[in-house]
């Protein structure tokens, strides 16, 4: 097959790198060794966060944010996300103190979606809160969306635009032959100009067809959901200094997580969730919500993630080869990134450059 751009990865990232470039006229087809979304893009809890970002990515998530509140206009539906708003609870003052100083760090680089709120205003916005906590971080702006519907919508706008998916399709090798690349696959080969990677945990395989070695480390992410609740939340809840991280969705469950890793074995793709680690995040929920004791869990799963080392994703050009991009790592954040990565990609491969600051995110800093 041959095509002007391929891209290795069906997840959000490819999804939307390949909409935006054939938004732009290109020929796209995007390949994957399972289906899309199976991985990370289809297994995580739908964050839409702008709250506590990196200092790096604040740039790029508040473009991100802008794109998903006008999600609609862009992939024809609204991904069933909703903007509840995030908040990082203080439980005492030496959290408020944490909480501060991070609100007053975001708000000498420019920034003010990110603010302070006291007891009183904490508790008009989710009154369910143990009765224990002084105050908390809050981003207006965030909220959360479904992982299967922003997969799939971004997968059928693209369709719609000439882009082709494949899946089952797994990458064996890269060869360059002049200007051009060859990708032999389990499913045939395939001849571009331009070859993306963003095969997310295995990324780092694709990065070393071209001898360009990357430290991603492979890690499968644990998310809870109970049964249906009568609703009692609106804002996405974390902690100051504890792992904690739910939300209830439209349909009245809750999806808890937290950064939990569940053992992996990366080579059969297999994890193994550990209830430990989920047991003491039930507790922290019982901890801040205690109402929810008799609450019944009705599935746990994990996805598997790329990690980097300093938890950033590559989003830059090869170092290696002419017409090789690459966008992965994001570390278990990248879903309200995937918009935005989409178009900066597509400058990338275009024009040359990115209209935002992504310099941080090169794949030399390794």
């Amino acid at each position: 097959m041959n095509t002007d751009v391929l891209i290795i990865g069906a997840g959000l990232m490819g999804s939307s790198i390949a909409l935006q470039l054939a938004m732009r006229g290109c020929k796209c087809a995007v390949i994957d060794k399972a289906s899309p979304g199976r991985h990370a893009s289809g297994a995580n809890a739908g964050g839409l966060r702008l709250l506590n970002r990196d200092p790096a990515e604040i740039p790029l998530s508040l473009e991100a944010a802008k794109m998903w509140h006008e999600i609609e206009s862009l992939v024809d539906s609204d991904c069933d996300s909703r903007f509840t708003g995030q908040l990082r609870v203080a439980e005492n003052k030496s959290d408020m103190a944490k909480l501060e100083e991070r609100a007053s760090m975001v708000r000498a680089m420019g920034y003010q979606h990110e603010e302070i709120i006291g007891k009183k205003e904490l508790y008009q916005l989710v009154p369910a809160l143990a009765p224990h906590c002084v105050g908390g971080l809050l981003c207006r702006q965030d909220g959360y969306g479904r992982p299967y519907h922003a997969v799939t919508a971004f997968r059928r706008k693209a369709e719609s635009l000439g882009v082709t998916f494949q899946s089952a399709t797994e990458a064996y090798t890269i060869e360059q032959e002049g200007k051009d690349w060859k990708v032999k696959t389990s499913q045939g080969t395939f001849n571009s100009s331009i070859v993306v990677n963003c095969a997310g945990a295995w990324s780092g395989k694709i990065a070393g067809m071209l001898n360009e070695s990357v430290p991603l480390t492979p890690k499968a992410l644990m998310l809870m959901v109970t049964e249906r609740l009568p609703h009692f939340v609106d804002p996405v809840m974390g902690a100051a200094s504890r792992k904690l991280s739910f939300k209830q969705m439209q349909n009245g469950t809750l999806i808890i997580g937290g950064a939990l890793v569940a053992k992996l074995d990366f080579k059969k793709e297999k994890t193994d969730l550990d209830w430990n680690q989920l047991a003491e995040s039930a507790k922290t929920v019982l901890h801040f919500f205690p109402q929810l004791q008799e609450v019944r869990i009705v599935r746990a799963w994990a996805g598997i993630e790329a990690y980097m080392p300093d938890n950033l994703p590559v989003i830059s050009a090869s170092q290696k080869a002419n017409n090789f991009y690459h966008a992965f790592g994001f570390s278990a954040h990248g879903f309200q990134l995937s918009p935005v990565i989409g178009r900066i990609m597509s400058q990338l491969i275009l024009d040359g450059h990115s209209e935002l600051p992504i310099e941080p995110f090169h794949i030399n800093r390794f």
